[in-house]
């Protein structure tokens, strides 16, 4: 008689589970399949080509690549820009993180807050050609002869990540319990004895952090480079480009993506320790409001923070300016020339700043549900050792996509998509195949979004919900979903920014009548004449309007939200 009744209840039980665990399945499986077909397959048939000659394996590339002296110049100039942008945005960002983020509050903070966080945003080809307008002989840095220069470049550089520093490291500062600060100085430390001491040692984790992401953002920049350097000065990102479209080479070109991804792999797991770090760090100290505080250090962070921020507005101010000059005096003309086709390019900017919006909307919701899924499972704490250390390890891989070559993605598409898998369609022409381009690299994005705000729901929350009869389903509807909603609104921002600016990927795979306004920019700004340099700049100033509008947006939903902040 047990047994009748114990089977019953056994398979009841089991039948519960069994929507749990397919909803998971599916949760994981989806953005899998994404990642698998339209990452992994077009990088691996990329690489493929350059290493399979005649049916096998041949690595003879590696030795013939870097036997050229051109090869290491490029690596160097790669690390070397990178490096240099890396301890510029830490040395200026760690003041900027607490002016705007530890002082007390000040009128006009949140829109400084939001105006730092422009330039991150912006598209790669709009700050090339800012910093251009900037630096070329007839712009206001013209004399220093900065024009296709190393510096230009790290200037740009520090122009795009200043914001990552100051967001990451003002996010836990404002989080660090006072107290031991507190207590220094009651001991007699002087202040700045106790922030090299106290602060800075509880800061290291975002520190490292950051400044490994800013290293991976500079070494992987493909648009500033391309713009900026011109003939004289190349990085790896920009080399691919050229060996894949103008030499054809695509060995080099394997080669060279290879060798940035063992790079990246590198600065992504020094970014997962300290980010690690950084949350058991964050779990151990309450949240606490901006206290207004005066001191030295007080003040010569906020004035280093007023300093960069005219420094922030100049490449814009010099942008702008150098679209309203019309020969000898000042005019609409670029801006009215945006309406008509651009001799040569086919279409006008005003109707691809249409293709754009529209092209950015689809990449968003592609990016978001993807990228909302891989959160949610990786926001699982299981209770296995191997399953923490799986989750930990696909944590990693999810951050891929950012630092591979988008060159690499987007001709890896081109010659992947034709026939893929056998399939007879050829998604090569197929207008969402740009989309999903532009939503692979906004992904992992969207999960360090919405990562940091699923991973801080307690679990027993979950464990109580589960306890008390609730399904799988109800209890990531009342638990997870009501913070987890408010995050994707913010990562909803992000991505379309993201995707209104790509232009590596995108430049591969766009078609002649769906031109983006970033490719339009690229092939204005290389067109001789003034005419064309001026609608270039023109061109420029709309798109860098709608990734501030964009801007906007993400920072009102930011602050709906809470203190969420991108963590990557």
């Amino acid at each position: 008689m047990l047994a009748e009744t114990s089977a019953p209840a056994t398979r009841r039980a089991w039948v519960r589970r069994v929507p749990g665990a397919a909803g998971w399945t599916l949760a994981a499986g989806v953005p899998l399949v994404f990642l698998a077909v339209f990452f992994c397959w077009p990088v691996l048939v990329m690489v493929g080509r350059g290493f399979v000659v005649d049916a096998a394996v041949d690595l003879t590339g590696f030795v013939e690549v870097f036997s050229r002296g051109r090869t290491w110049r490029v690596v160097a100039a790669t690390l070397g820009q990178a490096t240099a942008a890396t301890l510029v945005c830490v040395v200026l960002g760690v003041p900027g993180a607490h002016t705007l983020y530890r002082a007390g509050p000040f009128a006009g903070r949140t829109a400084l807050r939001a105006f730092v966080t422009v330039p991150f945003v912006l598209p790669t080809v709009v700050v090339g050609v800012a910093f251009r307008a900037l630096v070329q002989p007839s712009g206001p840095l013209g004399f220093a002869g900065l024009d296709h220069s190393f510096a230009a470049v790290v200037m740009a550089l520090v122009f795009f990540n200043y914001s990552v520093v100051v967001r990451s490291v003002g996010a836990m500062w404002q989080r660090l319990d006072p107290r031991a600060e507190q207590a220094a100085r009651a001991l007699g430390a002087s202040g700045p004895r106790v922030f090299a001491t106290v602060t800075l040692p509880a800061l290291a984790p975002a520190v490292v952090s950051a400044a490994a992401v800013v290293f991976l953002f500079s070494a992987t920049s493909f648009g500033t480079v391309l713009v900026l350097g011109g003939p004289h000065y190349g990085t790896i990102e920009t080399e691919v480009y050229v060996q894949t479209t103008q030499f054809l080479n695509l060995r080099a070109a394997a080669v060279l993506s290879v060798t940035q991804l063992v790079v990246v792999a590198s600065v992504l797991g020094v970014a997962a320790r300290a980010r690690a770090a950084s949350e058991r760090a964050l779990h151990l100290v309450p949240e606490r409001a901006a206290r207004p505080e005066r001191s030295a250090l007080g003040i010569v962070a906020a004035a280093v923070t007023a300093t960069v921020v005219c420094l922030l507005a100049l490449p814009l101010v010099a942008l702008v300016v150098r679209s309203l000059r019309v020969g000898d005096r000042w005019g609409l003309d670029h801006y009215q020339a945006l309406a008509r086709p651009a001799p040569g390019i086919g279409t006008s900017a005003l109707d691809a700043a249409v293709t754009s919006l529209r092209v950015a909307v689809d990449a968003t919701w592609i990016a978001v549900l993807v990228g909302g899924l891989l959160a949610l499972v990786l926001s699982r704490r299981p209770a296995r050792r191997s399953a923490r250390r799986l989750l930990a390890g696909f944590d990693v891989l999810v951050m891929v996509p950012l630092g591979v070559s988008a060159v690499t993605v987007g001709f890896g598409l081109l010659l992947s998509m034709h026939h893929p898998f056998g399939l007879p369609v050829d998604l090569r022409a197929h207008r969402a195949l740009v989309p999903v381009a532009q939503a692979t690299v906004a992904v992992p994005l969207v999960v360090r979004t919405v990562l940091p705000v699923l991973r801080a729901v307690d679990p027993r929350l979950r464990q109580v919900a589960a306890t008390l009869g609730a399904p799988p389903r109800r209890v990531l509807g009342t638990v997870d979903a009501p913070v987890g909603v408010r995050a994707l609104g913010l990562a909803a921002g992000f991505a379309f920014a993201v995707s209104l600016g790509e232009f590596g990927a995108t430049s591969f795979l766009v078609r002649p009548d769906q031109l983006t306004l970033p490719v339009v920019v690229f092939r204005l700004i290389g067109r001789p004449g003034v005419a064309s340099s001026g609608q270039a700049m023109a061109a420029a100033v709309l798109l860098a309007a709608l990734s501030a509008v964009a801007v906007a947006v993400l920072e009102h939903l930011r602050t709906r939200a809470g203190s969420v902040e991108v963590r990557i």
